[in-house]
């Protein structure tokens, strides 16, 4: 192979403006709202992100990915491997990129987002899970439909779907995974996430549950008061007893209590563990 001549050689000036600048991705931290973003259009919590990046060999927990998505830290290059396979993140550069014009406008993305939810919602075309070695799996039914961590979703006890999970991210009581749509319960619980419930009709105070409320199903903080007067007769039984009322609670605290009304159905689902 002959060498070049110095005439074949393109100066560097004349190379095309590179379409990711790391010096700007870095400052608007575009690398960790990147993986914020995609963790939970997956539906993962931080535990869950960090149960799956295990199945790639990746031993990491939920607050140093905190880190990642908040800029604080960056992962090594392994770690971003192992990520971009775990969120399906193929296409990352693009994505990072700034000056790279996007193969879509606005409302083909939409479109594109619109088709891909349908796949997804078909459970038809789910990948089969990557075992690592003693790593087990374990399927379990999950609602199609989120609960409400803000003001109320129906949930309907016919849709849900088997979706398996790494066995050590399921906690050995639970029955059914329910998802959070809302911010009213940040920060422990967030939009998106998969909560894991146990059935039961009854719940201390201070226990965290899914509620069905005047036909809508809610994740909340479960409270008792003493009713009002107003209220004292409907919450007196025929022995003259009187029982608390229930109060929804949400951790978020621009979300004030809600009492339950004793003239609305109300009804406890299970307890969030």
């Amino acid at each position: 192979m002959g060498r070049r001549k110095k005439e074949d050689i393109q100066p560097f000036e004349d190379f095309p403006t590179p379409p990711y600048n790391a010096a700007t991705a870095r400052e608007n931290n575009s690398l960790g709202r990147c993986l914020a973003e995609a963790r939970r259009c997956h539906g993962l919590s931080l535990s869950d992100l960090s149960a799956r990046l295990n199945d790639y060999g990746i031993q990491i927990g939920g607050p140093a990915i905190s880190k990642w998505e908040m800029g604080r830290s960056v992962p090594d290059a392994y770690q971003l491997l192992a990520l971009c396979c775990a969120l399906d993140l193929e296409n990352i550069l693009e994505i990072l990129s700034t000056c790279k014009l996007p193969l879509l406008n606005d409302e083909g993305q939409l479109k594109l987002d619109a088709y891909r939810s349908d796949l997804v919602a078909s459970g038809l075309y789910r990948p089969t899970p990557m075992q690592s070695e003693g790593t087990r799996y374990v399927e379990m039914p999950v609602y199609t439909l989120a609960v409400s961590a803000g003001t109320g979703d129906f949930l309907d006890d016919d849709s849900w779907e088997m979706i398996s999970f790494p066995e050590n991210t399921v906690p050995q009581s639970a029955e059914v995974g329910i998802r959070v749509n809302g911010d009213s319960m940040e920060p422990v619980y967030h939009d998106g996430q998969i909560v894991w419930v146990r059935r039961c009709d009854t719940l201390h105070p201070g226990d965290v549950g899914i509620f069905l409320y005047d036909g809508e199903g809610y994740l909340k903080s479960y409270g008792e008061q003493m009713p009002d007067d107003e209220l004292l007769d409907a919450f007196t039984d025929s022995s003259g007893q009187v029982h608390p009322q229930p109060v929804l609670i949400s951790f978020n605290q621009t979300y004030p209590p809600r009492p339950v009304s004793p003239y609305s159905p109300f009804r406890i689902v299970g307890k969030v563990l």
